[in-house]
């Protein structure tokens, strides 16, 4: 059984108190920019076991007769089709989908704001989509020399030329689809527009990592840095929270080196600066519902592994640098960490090099491994997660759970109709089979029935897996990691 680490009820609860203070002190307005993830937080709930997924939503959900949301979205990557890496849609599909994601659970969301616009064609045509389908839409502009030139920024010719966006709730969360988006820079628009508008207003950070009241080298924000290999983030001590209070404590190296500049706006804006360091700007109790801090630092040094796979798969691939792979080298180092660190690794290597062939091994959440192998009707991948399902359900090894005769056909509609190379049956192919013949079979069913433990389970492949069976893995809850080869020496792999 997983160990629970985390209480996350406490910090729901935490959290939402915290953020009402927030807007108290500030008289009533508050805009607060939120990183990360809103829903879908993944890497929280494992490297916080306890943390839910849609713990942000809900606190949220805490919050709703006091909350808006603003989504903020570059221009720049509306006309660029960026794309989320993890769910392969373009910035722009990912707003509506927010949108409607909010909605459906009940938050009131107030508006879209494009940053850095100049009239990008793309980014005219969202924005009368959005518009027709009864979305508000706001613009901001590019200011140059954006943030060093002061002066200009807070002046009429710099935020003043952004629209003002009209909102009607105390507490204006700001979030976007992805790092970039211009968060920051649409809340301190808004400060400046709400002080000439008489309207008392503030602004707080919400990210969940790194936890600022725990150590800077405690797995849990090392595994932080290793997530954000990609943007170069390192966790630092904040040396304004050190030297306006004494006090340690971590923060990461763009929100230290942006504060300066923050600070100089508060000023140019209010006359004064609400915070005397980054930190302070901080809403983030997730350090003070941490329940056992063994149990977070083990689940920290396996994401760190895992996001080294991750990171070394994608050099293969070309998504990934060979110096965000040589970063979480080195953070693995510090803490004494091999790839073999991971329990599920060694196994699939070893039947891998017993079958001459392909393996993959699953870790169980009773701590017992099963392999797969490559047959003529199987995939490693198949065979595994067909073992592990008769391991879950006490069925002997000998049973056939999905009968040749069931295989065999689809095998000929792969190969002679739709055009694969590969007969052998990949995960969802397995499952449609298993699931057919559950109606009839009371030991197909019995099998069918564990599908629901497996979330949590961890997986290993001696090679880079396909993208089928990588997803059926992830829609089933499994973390997934693949050694950085591929199975054959062909360019081009599907």
């Amino acid at each position: 059984m997983r160990r629970i680490g985390f209480d996350n009820q406490k910090y729901l609860e935490l959290q939402s108190k915290r953020i009402l203070e927030r807007v108290d002190s500030f008289g009533g307005k508050l805009y607060l920019e939120f990183g990360g993830k809103l829903f879908d937080d993944y890497h929280a709930s494992r490297v916080l076991p306890g943390f839910e997924p849609d713990s942000k939503l809900k606190m949220l959900l805490q919050l709703k007769d006091h909350a808006e949301i603003v989504i903020a979205i570059n221009a720049a990557d509306i006309e660029a089709s960026k794309r989320r890496a993890d769910l392969g849609i373009t910035y722009d599909q990912d707003v509506m989908r927010l949108v409607d994601v909010f909605r459906d659970v009940g938050l009131y969301v107030g508006s879209v704001v494009m940053t850095q616009y100049h009239s990008q064609r793309a980014a005219e045509q969202f924005a009368a989509k959005l518009q027709n389908l009864g979305v508000k839409v706001y613009r901001h502009y590019s200011i140059p020399d954006y943030p060093s030139n002061i002066p200009l920024i807070v002046s009429d010719e710099g935020f003043g030329k952004n629209e003002y966006i009209e909102t009607s709730h105390p507490v204006v969360v700001v979030t976007a689809p992805g790092p970039g988006s211009g968060k920051m820079a649409t809340c301190l628009s808004q400060l400046y527009h709400e002080h000439k508008r008489g309207i008392q207003a503030g602004y707080a950070k919400y990210e969940t990592f790194p936890i600022w009241n725990i150590p800077l080298k405690h797995p849990v924000n090392l595994a932080y840095e290793a997530a954000t290999a990609d943007l170069s983030d390192v966790n630092m001590i904040d040396p304004f929270h050190l030297d306006a209070y004494g006090e340690t404590t971590v923060n990461y190296n763009r929100d230290i080196e942006i504060f300066p500049v923050l600070e100089a706006m508060f000023k140019k804006i209010y006359g004064t600066c609400p915070y005397k360091s980054p930190t302070d700007m901080g809403v983030n109790m997730a350090g003070n519902a941490i329940i056992d801090d063994e149990v977070c630092r083990e689940a920290s040094r396996q994401e760190i592994i895992r996001r080294y796979f991750a990171a070394a798969c994608g050099k293969v691939r070309g998504t990934s640098t060979a110096a965000e792979v040589q970063k979480i080298e080195m953070l693995m180092s510090s803490l004494d960490l091999a790839p073999e660190s991971r329990p599920c690794v060694t196994p699939a290597l070893e039947r891998a090099e017993q079958t001459g062939g392909p393996a993959v091994a699953i870790e169980l959440p009773d701590g017992s491994i099963v392999t797969g192998k490559t047959s003529k009707l199987l995939g490693a991948s198949s065979a595994a997660l067909l073992n592990a399902l008769k391991h879950l359900g006490n069925i002997n090894d000998r049973i056939e759970l999905i009968s040749p005769a069931i295989i065999a056909p689809i095998q000929h509609l792969k190969v002679e109709h739709l055009g694969n190379r590969n007969p052998r049956l990949h995960t969802d192919e397995v499952l449609i089979a298993l699931s057919m013949c559950a109606v009839t079979n009371p030991t197909a069913e019995i099998a069918m029935e564990q599908l629901s433990t497996l979330r949590g389970c961890q997986v290993h492949s001696s090679v880079i897996l396909s993208p089928v069976d990588e997803n059926v893995f992830k829609k089933l809850g499994c973390d997934v990691t693949c050694e950085p080869v591929y199975q054959s020496h062909r360019l081009y792999h599907k």
